[in-house]
């Protein structure tokens, strides 16, 4: 065994060496691309397991085809909790852990080894700061990926899980990174792929008025889902994207008092409602303990609010006033409330478009842009929940494709997938 790799097996495997039930699955042609996993934690139910977890035991994650076609051949983690599963994993699908980044990619060569990233820097034990974000240490890790890169002369497609950064800044800089070295990059959240009810998407190319989104859990850890949801629906708008100048943060009484005082929001709020399957019965009023709305100025006039609202919905809904038309544009965008989680699948499915065609299936900038959104709303709660000019997010600019990227269909009774 290479000293510099940990593989949790009693027989030597080399490090492109894939379990035969996976190299079977493999559809298509040519050869299957070549994935490092640069992963903080892989414990039950983490990000990685739900990602990662798919590539090693199918969509299902029942050890069953289908598969994705690209293969996992070396694997990171940072932290090894009690729960770990990556060392079992490693044992099972005979996939080294490497103990660097560095190794990781170069599959303890010199070299770049592999033919695409999946970063995964979600879940472990890191600090909050004073907004109560997670110092989630993506960016760090994007930099020991990128150094590689340099080092190689090569670069090759990344995905970064969730949001690029808590921090504004160091999502653009990831962003003018993969400029810089010219490869492919895709981010963000499962919610905006996941199974739509209805199944529909705005129409590209409509003004758009005014959004409303609705969600659940904490501003930081699920503020970024609902406001990833929203920018996936109002970016498709007349114009494209046109960036943002300016976002607020309001809780408690001044929620409500938004509501109210705004006769769009109370439209769109109500028929984004209206597709929740986990509604709970009663006044929201009473039921929320803590409301909150982000609320976002775009450039080109579209004013939009995400609501968290714990104890009310445990689901994604949007509802979008599209100008010319009598009723909103609205969906539930469905989550997978146990194993195998197929919204992650979803995104699974678009994560290999990246690395099946280097090209990314929607705009990283997307990503960007809510990073930045949630870092402005969460500055702006720890100011005393003051509507905060944003100059740096008016800047960004992007358009989307017209394709849509979100799974038509969900699961069966037994909890596998039906289609995507």
């Amino acid at each position: 065994m290479n000293r510099r790799t940990f593989l949790a097996a009693s027989s030597s495997v080399s490090a492109p060496l894939m379990a035969a039930s996976q190299l079977g699955a493999a559809q298509g042609t040519g050869i299957p691309k070549k994935i490092a996993a640069i992963i903080t934690e892989y414990r039950p139910n983490s990000h990685a397991d739900v990602v990662v977890g798919k590539y090693l035991e199918g969509y299902n994650q029942d050890d069953q085809p289908p598969y994705p076609r690209s293969k996992i051949v070396s694997m990171f983690t940072e932290q090894v909790p009690k729960a770990d599963m990556s060392r079992e994993r490693a044992r099972k699908y005979k996939v080294p852990i490497y103990r660097t980044v560095q190794e990781a990619l170069t599959l303890g060569g010199e070299r770049l080894g592999v033919d695409g990233v999946l970063l995964i820097g979600e879940h472990g034990d890191y600090p909050s700061n004073d907004k109560e974000q997670k110092l989630y240490p993506r960016f760090e890790m994007f930099l020991k990926i990128t150094d590689v890169f340099r080092q190689s002369g090569r670069s090759v497609p990344v995905f970064n899980d969730k949001h690029l950064s808590w921090s504004w800044r160091q999502a653009k800089r990831m962003v003018e990174i993969s400029r810089e070295l010219k490869f492919p990059m895709l981010a963000g959240s499962s919610a905006p792929v996941a199974w739509r009810i209805p199944a529909v998407d705005t129409p590209f190319g409509a003004p758009q008025r005014h959004a409303v989104a609705i969600s659940y859990s904490g501003l930081d850890i699920y503020g970024f889902h609902v406001l990833e949801s929203l920018q996936a629906v109002v970016e498709r708008r007349k114009g494209g994207e046109t960036g943002v100048r300016a976002v607020q943060c309001l809780q408690n009484r001044e929620c409500w008092d938004f509501v109210e005082n705004n006769e769009w929001v109370k439209q769109l709020f109500e028929r984004a409602l209206s597709h929740s399957k986990t509604r709970k019965s009663g006044d929201p009023k009473a039921l929320v303990r803590e409301p909150a709305v982000f609320v976002i100025d775009y450039n080109d006039g579209l004013k939009a609010a995400a609501f968290l609202l714990t104890g009310l919905v445990e689901d994604f809904t949007v509802a979008v006033d599209i100008e010319g038309q009598s009723a909103p544009v609205s969906m539930l965008m469905h989550l997978q409330p146990g194993r195998p989680h197929h919204h992650f699948g979803c995104l699974v499915k678009n994560i290999e478009i990246l690395f099946e065609s280097g090209r990314p299936p929607y705009p990283v900038e997307r990503t960007m842009l809510t990073s930045g959104i949630l870092d402005f709303a969460l500055e702006s709660r720890i100011q005393g929940y003051k509507k905060l000019d944003t100059p740096e997010l008016a800047k960004v600019r992007y358009q989307t494709p017209d394709a849509s990227h979100f799974c038509a269909k969900g699961w069966g009774p037994d909890g596998k997938r039906l289609d995507m």
